[in-house]
């Protein structure tokens, strides 16, 4: 039976070690005691008996030696390290290990749940008569439903957000408070944090001597399966076709998606980026924080752009870039070395003369 976490907002399930061995498929010592429960998860250097922690970055290697948790996942070469009294869990990933007992142990932590903690439709939304919503739908007070809205089995809405007319909602989705979803089509199993806006006419104005006139934006927003989006997203629909996040593309808070841009499946596009109108994106991709991404451009599948970085044209399958304008990282950290080399100098009061301009170039393509 799942009872109040620590922290005092979710609620856990507990776990025999047995059962997380199952899970997760990892390797442990014969002589361990199975029997353990495991009903928390902690860093290295704070977790403590009847809790679990993971090893995934060399650095922290030091906290391994010394932490006192009931167990640990680590890879087969850091299995050594882990200290009498804690069961080494070993597994080929550990932090993938990690997040899928987590996930067990937490199961309400991975989304948006009701405010009022309950299902059913609840007084005080507003679900119009022409509306569908299949079994077990959850709605929290303030929720407005608008005319022929779709809403699947199992899917949740927390307080105070907004379906527009005719919106399409699949089934087992979890929408956080103050979101407000129009002219969208959302699959099965997505995730809508709060505040985030689906479905708002895209930055379309044809430019003019005399005044800019508004184009009329026709399109949709279609968000695929088992995406995430972040608090406070904003998804522009279609101008004259639809804005499209493919199937289990994870997108962070603050991030903003023009008119007719394309995100292919399984990309990871990390907080407050921004994608200009009718750009695609394809599958696999990765964009740190602050990455700026140009309208009308191919970025091609499994490309990773680093954070702070703008992208002005295609890149190829692949590409790893960074800086402004985005360009190969190697190049783009060759550039930074000689950068700062020249500063070094030129600090120093030494005059940079073409003979220098060389030493430093070579310099820093060793670097």
């Amino acid at each position: 039976m799942a009872t109040p976490g620590e922290g005092g907002f979710f609620e856990n399930t507990p776990l025999r070690l047995s059962e997380i061995v199952a899970l997760s498929g990892a390797t442990i010592d014969g002589k361990s005691d199975q029997s353990i429960v495991i009903s928390n998860v902690a860093t290295l250097d704070r977790a403590g008996p009847n809790e679990l922690s993971f090893l995934d970055n060399p650095r922290y290697r030091g906290q391994l030696k010394q932490t006192r948790a009931a167990a640990c996942f680590v890879s087969a070469s850091d299995a050594a390290l882990v200290p009498v009294g804690t069961v080494a869990l070993v597994v080929p990933q550990s932090y993938a290990s990690f997040a899928k007992i987590s996930l067990a142990l937490f199961p309400e932590a991975a989304f948006p749940s009701p405010v009022f903690g309950r299902s059913g439709v609840f007084p005080g939304s507003t679900v119009h008569a022409d509306a569908r919503l299949e079994v077990g739908v959850s709605l929290d007070p303030g929720v407005v439903i608008g005319p022929g809205v779709e809403i699947g089995e199992g899917t949740t809405i927390a307080a105070n957000t907004v379906i527009g007319p005719l919106v399409r909602i699949g089934r087992h989705c979890h929408i956080g408070p103050n979101v407000t979803i129009v002219h969208s089509l959302i699959g099965n199993d997505v995730i809508i944090h709060s505040g985030t806006c689906l479905g708002q006419d895209g930055f379309g104005f044809a430019i003019g001597r005399d005044g800019h006139s508004k184009v009329p934006q026709i399109g949709r927003v279609i968000v695929q399966d088992k995406v995430e989006l972040g608090a406070n997203v904003t998804i522009d629909r279609g101008g004259i076709r639809d804005t499209i996040i493919g199937e289990g593309s994870k997108i962070d808070n603050q991030v903003h998606v023009g008119h007719n841009v394309v995100v292919g499946r399984h990309c990871l596009i990390a907080g407050q980026t921004g994608i200009a109108g009718s750009s695609e994106i394809g599958d696999f991709c990765i964009f740190g924080g602050q990455v700026g991404i140009n309208g009308h451009i191919k970025i091609g599948r499994g490309t990773q752009v680093a954070g702070g970085s703008s992208v002005l044209s295609d890149l190829p399958p692949g590409s790893k870039v960074g800086g402004i304008p985005a360009r190969p990282l190697k190049q783009w950290f060759r550039e930074i070395a000689a950068t700062a080399k020249l500063a070094r100098l030129t600090r120093g009061g030494v005059s940079v003369d073409d003979k220098n301009m060389a030493r430093i170039k070579m310099e820093a393509e060793d670097e």
